[in-house]
């Protein structure tokens, strides 16, 4: 008897502006790389601002681009090699919905959110994304009882530990590191999901932003916000994860995590 096996490679990437990127040879770069599903964050364009002939031409005849409200804000996408049963924008709740957070495509064996959650950068916007937060554990909990096989991958705005973060003393009353982002952390992945780098790799000063400040990233002061998340049913299924650090499109870099079915 012949046993197939199917091999899934997912990026996550926050762009910080997909038309930016595309600037920098982003298109170029996922023909290159060839992922099976690229989830993307920022986009900060509307889909009717972009030319999508460069997404199909590049491989990404089904691409699905779910935007902020506010133009040139925010906004997440999935671009895909093949089709997805089901693709899901938004969660159906207008608090985290009107800023294009979270978009999820579901496949045979698995199904892939782009999530994009909001950083604290004023006590407002933390209050905002201490709610979010709570909302949207709920929102998953919920979406779990009939999605048992989720992949939330994204820009989590949180570093979850010290190894995670160039400076923990320094940071550790700054938003992203707060200890209420980080237990909130602890709680969402002890719910049902695996951190998939750290299932492979325990490396120190491993990042996927830096600041564009003070030549943070020639420097490599950076923080791992970015995380491909994968529920405990498929931990086994996890091949490798890897945190692309030389790719500059952005003041991001992606992420990969590659899954055998």
């Amino acid at each position: 008897m012949i046993i197939y096996f199917s091999k899934m490679k997912i990026i996550s990437y926050n762009v910080n502006g997909i038309r930016a990127a595309i600037k920098k040879g982003f298109i170029e770069w996922i023909v290159d790389e060839s992922p099976d599903v690229i989830c993307l964050q920022e986009i900060k364009a509307l889909e009717e601002q972009l030319d999508l002939d460069l997404f199909v031409n590049a491989g990404y005849k089904y691409n699905y681009w779910f935007s902020a409200q506010k133009k040139g804000y925010s906004g997440v996408a999935i671009l895909s090699k093949t089709k997805p049963n089901h693709v899901e924008y938004g969660t159906g709740i207008e608090s985290m919905d009107f800023e294009g957070r979270n978009i999820r495509a579901d496949f045979d064996d698995f199904s892939v959110m782009s999530l994009y959650l909001p950083s604290g950068t004023n006590l407002l916007r933390l209050d905002h994304k201490l709610n979010y937060m709570k909302i949207f554990k709920e929102y998953v909990d919920k979406l779990k009882t009939s999605l048992n096989k989720l992949i939330i991958v994204g820009d989590y705005n949180i570093c979850h530990k010290a190894i995670d973060i160039h400076d923990p003393v320094r940071n550790k009353n700054v938003s992203g590191f707060l200890p209420v982002e980080r237990e909130w952390l602890d709680s969402f992945i002890s719910s049902g999901f695996v951190d998939s780098f750290r299932e492979v790799n325990d490396s120190k000063d491993m990042y996927s932003w830096w600041s564009y400040r003070a030549n943070s990233r020639q420097n490599n002061k950076g923080w791992r916000i970015d995380y491909a998340m994968v529920s405990e049913n498929l931990q086994y299924n996890i091949t490798d994860a890897k945190i692309l650090s030389e790719v500059k499109h952005s003041d991001h870099c992606p992420i990969v995590v590659n899954l055998k079915f």
